[in-house]
C-alpha cells in the first residue's frame, strides 16, 4: 500500500497545481490521503506558494463539501457502511454543533473530526454559502500556517 501511495504522490506532483488540487480534494473527503506531501514537494520544486495554497484550499474545501452533501442525504447507514464513519461520532458532533451553526465549518480542517463536522452540518442543513465560506477560510488558514511553519523550520536548519 505504501508503494501505491508513493506512486500516486509522485504522479500528483508531476501534475502540478491540478495534482495538488486533486490530492487536497481526496484528503478533504473521507479518503485518507496527505495533500501536505504534494504541497511541500511542489513548493520545493519552485511553484508559487500562493497558487499552491489556493489550489490546496480549494480542493480540500470541495472534498469537505462532499462530506457535507453526504450528511445532507441523511442516510447515516450509507455513511457507516461505505465510508466507515460511525453513527455515534456523527451524532456526538451534531449535538455539539447544535446552535453553533455554519461557522463551525471553519474547523473542518481538524484531523479525526473534520469529516464528522462536515457530515453533521449537512444533516443539520446548515447554510450552504456560509458553510462553504467558513470551511474555505479554515482550510486556507491551515495551509498557510503549515507552509509558514515549514519555512520557519527550514530557515532554522539552514
Amino acid at each position: 500500500m505504501d508503494a501505491f501511495v508513493d506512486n500516486l504522490t509522485t504522479l500528483l506532483t508531476q501534475w502540478g497545481y491540478a495534482g495538488l488540487f486533486l490530492s487536497a480534494l481526496l484528503a478533504g473527503s473521507i479518503i485518507p490521503f496527505s495533500s501536505e506531501i504534494v504541497l511541500v514537494a511542489l513548493v520545493k520544486l519552485g511553484l508559487s506558494p500562493t497558487l499552491c495554497v489556493l489550489s490546496a484550499a480549494l480542493g480540500n474545501t470541495l472534498g469537505g463539501m462532499t462530506c457535507y452533501y453526504m450528511g445532507r442525504l441523511g442516510r447515516i447507514d450509507w455513511i457507516e457502511r461505505y465510508f466507515g464513519v460511525k453513527r455515534e461520532k456523527v451524532e456526538r458532533m451534531r449535538q455539539f454543533l447544535q446552535g453553533k451553526g455554519a461557522l463551525m465549518a471553519f474547523f473542518a480542517f481538524l484531523p479525526f473530526v473534520g469529516e464528522a463536522i462536515a457530515i453533521a452540518l449537512g444533516f443539520m442543513r446548515s447554510n450552504l454559502a456560509l458553510t462553504t465560506l467558513s470551511m474555505f477560510i479554515g482550510k486556507l488558514a491551515r495551509y498557510i500556517a503549515m507552509l509558514w511553519a515549514l519555512k520557519g523550520a527550514a530557515d532554522a536548519i539552514i
